[in-house]
């Protein structure tokens, strides 16, 4: 057994920290040469005194497997003879102070499925690819004036079978037809990294280029995007570069010392979720984590990244006073320019409640890079006035209209997580106030708002059966809801919706800019009632919208409107179809040409209990 041969350049980056595909010679890999076939083994363990090699190969017995060190920043690698593909191996590694531990393959590309934690030599190349057709339109198109509306799933409690995880093939099979028939242009999946720990979600991750073996192998995984893609869906990684979890099989005190993780106790332990903070200010620490956004893009088409706990990464955590961590910084401007480098229409969108300025604006124009950022202000606001009672909403009022001072100022999208349906929050059906009527017609309200108001969109798996209970991270979606009336017609009621947002220009195309929104009536506190108007690209393109957030039908409102002859009722959250009291406006709304609340005309229509009323010009028609 010998060494491998690493190129010296790469090395050099490697340790310097803009190594952008470490994971081509770091970890196991198959090669053939005119010798034959081998099996090499890379690791990075700077302060480790050796390293050895044990595996189902050799008994798990690792004399005779020393790796060789290979520079004195700390690669130690070997070649051993065969191919091992199928093989399970960790690194022996004995620390300066004598410990031995048995860690698994920080590069390694697949893992032994829970509680075993080996690592598993497994080739990547061989998958046949299909999705050529969905790259080339994304790559050819601009996401900023598309309609974008998430559906976050955790892929082990959307479905159960027999009480069982849906495989990756299984997943194919169900979730990409639900996701498609109710609208939704993207998946995004909570860590699909290897993790020890159920209820973690997969965000205290051991493995970040081993997809997880509760679904499956890593071909199978790769075969559910691309029949994502077939079927005209994107893929975002919910990824987690700030810390990572301290199991002793993983990267805590890999070779003994803090090789991944900051030096300093402060800086290093994350005592709110029991982990450990990367030292994002490291370069062979920058090249793990740049190198494995790189590998997601190019190993799986990965479609885009959903950053985890921006603000614990921009700051450092663990001080009594908020102070800017400069080191992490730095690696997130550098993170994005790498990815946008190599490819340009990935989606980096950062889950971050910070008021740090220009999320995502260039990093060259002095931003952070991301090309989009959750909306959490507006996520807060919003619920919390929708958990007020409607009586004393009106004391509330600017909780609705305090984010369109800033919704043009990032790119943003709009929320509603997992992270607001655990933990004793409720659903977001039951955060409604009111009986059970009162509760689906708020909830229905609020969704149409969500997608009248500007920015992309986002909805944690389950809240398209609008379900009394949170999330029960442990069981399956509670989908024997669609047994019952107001359920299966609130379920109808969302589809409908996100196929009309995604028909309507007016309600996404220019998302992000301040031209695309203008209020009507901003101050009718008393009423509760909120009228704008969103614009598309062309010339006339508009709807009225109209939310009443009180339950009082409003009989002849008179609104303000644009130039037009008449209007049409497109959509009405109060129909009677989706279990509404059917106060809607079934005739064209004929235009008055006089001045009201600012426009050039205005109409008189039904304005109904706690409804979202979205109306369409007619031009050429006569009043």
């Amino acid at each position: 057994m010998n060494a491998m041969m690493l190129s010296d350049y790469d090395v050099f980056l490697f340790h310097e920290g803009s190594l952008q595909q470490a994971y081509q010679f770091m970890g196991s890999h198959v090669r053939k040469d005119s010798r034959g076939t081998y099996t090499e083994f890379c690791v990075w363990a700077p302060n480790a005194r050796s390293v050895s090699l044990a595996g189902s190969f050799n008994d798990w017995k690792s004399a005779g497997y020393e790796l060789q060190k290979w520079n004195r920043e700390g690669l130690w690698a070997v070649r051993v003879d065969g191919d091992l593909t199928g093989e399970t191996y960790k690194y022996e590694i004995t620390t300066l102070s004598g410990e031995r531990k048995l860690k698994s393959d920080p590069y390694g590309f697949a893992s032994e499925k829970r509680p075993q934690t080996a690592s598993i030599v497994y080739e990547l190349e061989g998958f046949q690819w299909s999705d050529e057709e969905w790259l080339e339109k994304r790559s050819g198109s601009s996401i900023y004036d598309k309609p974008m509306f998430i559906y976050e799933v955790h892929a082990g409690t959307w479905k159960k079978k027999d009480g069982k995880f849906l495989s990756y093939k299984e997943l194919a099979r169900e979730l990409i037809p639900y996701v498609k028939e109710h609208g939704f242009t993207h998946i995004e999946l909570l860590p699909v990294t290897e993790h020890p720990f159920d209820r973690s979600w997969g965000y205290q991750s051991t493995g970040y280029y081993s997809p997880t073996s509760r679904y499956g192998e890593p071909h199978e995984l790769m075969g559910f995007i691309d029949e994502c893609h077939r079927n005209d869906i994107g893929v975002i990684l919910d990824w987690v570069p700030g810390h990572f979890c301290k199991d002793a099989h993983g990267l805590y005190q890999f070779d003994g010392s803090f090789a991944y993780e900051y030096g300093e106790e402060r800086d290093r332990e994350n005592y709110t979720w029991g982990t450990a903070n990367f030292d994002l200010g490291k370069g062979e620490v920058r090249s793990f984590l740049i190198s494995n956004a790189r590998f997601w893009m190019e190993m799986y088409h990965i479609d885009g990244f959903r950053i985890d706990a921006v603000a614990n990464i921009i700051y450092w955590a663990n001080q009594g006073q908020q102070s800017p961590n400069e080191g992490a910084i730095g690696f997130l401007k550098k993170l994005n320019q790498a990815v946008f480098e190599y490819d340009s229409s990935i989606l980096m969108i950062a889950e971050d409640s910070t008021d740090w300025p220009q999320v995502t604006s260039p990093v060259h124009y002095g931003g952070l890079g991301f090309n989009y950022k959750w909306n959490m202000g507006w996520m807060n606001d919003v619920l919390d006035y929708m958990e007020t009672p409607p009586e004393k909403r009106k004391d509330g009022h600017s909780l609705m209209t305090f984010s369109l001072l800033y919704a043009f100022s990032e790119n943003y999208v709009l929320p509603f997580s997992h992270d607001e349906v655990v933990h004793g929050k409720k659903s977001l059906l039951d955060k409604m106030p009111g009986d059970y009527w009162q509760k689906f017609a708020q909830y229905r309200l609020l969704l149409g708002f969500m997608c009248a108001h500007p920015g992309k969109k986002l909805l944690f798996m389950g809240s398209e059966l609008a379900p009394f209970s949170e999330w029960k991270d442990l069981e399956e979606l509670d989908w024997h809801l669609m047994n019952y009336d107001f359920h299966h017609k609130f379920n109808s009621y969302f589809k409908d919706l996100v196929h009309l947002y995604k028909g309507a220009e007016a309600l996404y195309e220019l998302d992000h800019q301040s031209g695309g929104f203008e209020w009507i009536d901003v101050n009718n506190s008393e009423q509760q009632i909120f009228s704008f108007i969103r614009r598309g690209k062309k010339e006339n393109d508009h709807l009225v919208v109209i939310c009443n957030f009180s339950p009082i039908v409003y009989h002849g409102y008179k609104v303000g409107v644009p130039h037009a002859d008449s209007y049409r009722e497109i959509w009405n959250s109060d129909a009677g179809k989706y279990g509404g009291s059917d106060q809607v406006n079934p005739a064209p709304l004929s235009v008055h040409h006089e001045t009201y609340h600012g426009k050039a005309g205005s109409v008189v229509m039904t304005i109904p209990p706690y409804g979202a009323v979205y109306l369409k010009p007619d031009y050429g028609r006569g009043e």
